[in-house]
């Protein structure tokens, strides 16, 4: 099987891949490797925007502040003030690539950015377009990345293991040499080879039975990295996102936290606002304690869910700021200009990930991990809304010039090393697609039924039990069985479910997303870094 040769690549087709891509294509030839179209990521998905300082009633001080108090103790203060500082450049970049931003006339009679406000934000500092600002986003990288002749685009192209030097026998500094990559057209698996390789995978919402994310979030890259020999850190603190739409016809439909920055309030079945009850910053208040307030509320009254409602707003008002969510839901007969829209937390994002510094380097040299799937300590225990996107296009770019100084064009280190084409060996087609299904069912349904918005320690030592037996089932129809997409997603998925749950049952406090029963105060005795959990 032919082995292609890059001088990067990056395995994800999100904001932090795609933007990755541009850069990198300045210096050499690029392969974007994805699973599905490239469309499908989490940053297409996104509605609400993208955080930075634009406005002079701002200030990158309280940026970082906000990001700070959100990620309860645990953000890397360095981290925080790096991507906050250079996101204003960053921004002008997204702009001169065609993507749009909302406007609206200043005083003066020039336009501005038409910020909004959302969650944790002391100030207006969210950029958005309407309430589909991922997508935006997404549609206009990938048309620059289209038409630009030094990348390489391979769509439904499956990552399936990363190569290094370790997984090769060799005792050197362990790094990156390429992947093995399943080519779904013809079910053949191909060897890309570089000494730069990016991760920007996204995360791991679909190992919860409820999420925001899209099909393709099965913690890819995670699991990859882990497998690779890579440190993870903070799995634990998973973000529900409070406002999902609760409605059989569209399950995993997301209700942007912005239009409770303009005014949407969190009600009970009787109309009465319960905020107030839980934090003195009512509907605006963080993720962590919105989603926590509304699974007390949905279980003190037994009902199936909380409504958010923004009637009380005028109806152009409505239409103008969230056009796609009023489209979406007049499809299941739910006007939001006059009814209280019916809303369950659900899992939204994963704030830890491969460990990282803050150019995206892992401890495997040539290795980065940009966007959801890194760790850098921005978010700590808990993500200040909209930070995420502006993490994916800061991190994109400094890893990308980080993995040209450490490894710079035209000098790559001459090394020894045959990479080995993939071996299939005795493997033979699956006849068993149901138990990849039940599996699959198992996982997801035991995460949300153990790890997820409230915690106890029997709970996450039973999913660690059960979690273990299924991963020994998954290698043996891995190592038996000819791979398939199903099956690789079923690996990745029963990998980083572990190690949420690890990560969750060392920790033995409550902190930002991680609530537990049985410690239900934060430990503030050891210093941050001690408590970031690493590769164990």
């Amino acid at each position: 099987m032919k082995m292609t040769r890059f001088d990067f690549i990056i395995v994800g087709s999100g904001a932090g891949g795609l933007s990755a891509a541009l850069h990198a294509s300045r210096y050499g030839t690029v392969a974007v490797v994805t699973k599905r179209g490239a469309l499908d990521s989490n940053s297409n998905w996104a509605q609400g925007g993208i955080a930075c300082v634009t406005s002079d009633e701002d200030s990158i001080e309280q940026h970082v502040q906000d990001t700070l108090i959100a990620g309860a103790g645990l953000c890397n203060e360095a981290a925080v003030r790096t991507i906050v500082t250079e996101g204003p450049e960053r921004i002008d970049e997204l702009v001169n690539w065609g993507v749009h931003f909302d406007q609206k006339e200043a005083k003066d009679g020039h336009l501005e950015f038409d910020l909004t406000r959302e969650g944790g934000h002391s100030q207006r500092r969210v950029l958005h377009a309407a309430d589909a600002t991922g997508r935006e986003i997404s549609e206009k990288l990938l048309a620059a990345v289209r038409a630009e002749p030094n990348i390489t685009l391979l769509e439904n192209h499956f990552a399936i293991d990363l190569i290094t030097t370790s997984k090769l026998g060799y005792v050197s500094e362990d790094r990156v040499l390429g992947l093995y990559v399943l080519r779904e057209s013809d079910d053949t698996v191909v060897t890309l080879r570089s000494d730069r390789v990016i991760l920007a995978t996204g995360g791991s919402g679909r190992v919860y039975l409820y999420t925001t994310n899209p099909r393709v979030a099965t913690g890819d890259g995670v699991a990859m990295a882990w497998r690779a020999g890579a440190s993870v850190a903070n799995m634990e603190f998973i973000q529900f996102h409070p406002t999902c739409l609760y409605h059989p016809e569209r399950r995993s439909f997301l209700i942007t936290e912005a239009m409770r920055g303009e005014g949407a309030r969190l009600v009970d079945k009787e109309g009465n606002e319960f905020m107030h009850k839980y934090d003195p910053r009512g509907s605006l208040a963080p993720r962590d304690v919105v989603a926590r307030a509304i699974d007390h509320e949905i279980k003190r009254t037994g009902g199936p869910c909380v409504y958010l409602d923004i009637s009380h707003k005028p109806a152009d008002f409505v239409t103008a700021h969230f056009p796609t969510i009023y489209k979406n839901l007049l499809e299941v007969d739910i006007d939001i200009t006059k009814d209280p829209i019916p809303v369950v937390p659900a899992a939204h994002y994963q704030c830890g990930g491969v460990q990282t510094d803050i150019n995206g380097a892992t401890r495997i040299r040539g290795l980065c991990a940009v966007g959801e799937v890194g760790c850098t300590g921005l978010h700590g225990a808990n993500r200040l809304a909209s930070n995420s996107l502006l993490e994916c296009v800061v991190l994109s770019h400094r890893a990308v010039n980080h993995l040209l100084r450490k490894l710079p064009m035209g000098r790559e280190e001459a090394l020894p090393i045959e990479v080995p084409p993939w071996q299939t060996g005795d493997a033979e087609d699956n006849d068993e697609l149901v138990v990849i299904y039940h599996n699959w069912d198992e996982i997801r349904r035991l995460m949300w039924d153990y790890v997820s918005i409230v915690r106890t320690t029997k709970r996450l030592q039973r999913a660690a039990a059960r979690l273990r037996n299924l991963k020994r089932e998954v290698q043996e129809f891995y190592w038996n069985f000819r791979i398939t997409s199903e099956l690789l997603e079923l690996r990745n998925l029963v990998e980083t479910a572990s190690l949420i749950v690890e990560c969750a049952i060392r920790r033995h406090e409550s902190r930002g997303l991680h609530y537990t029963l049985d410690y239900p105060e934060k430990d503030d005795t050891r210093p941050p870094e001690d408590q970031v959990v690493r590769r164990y």
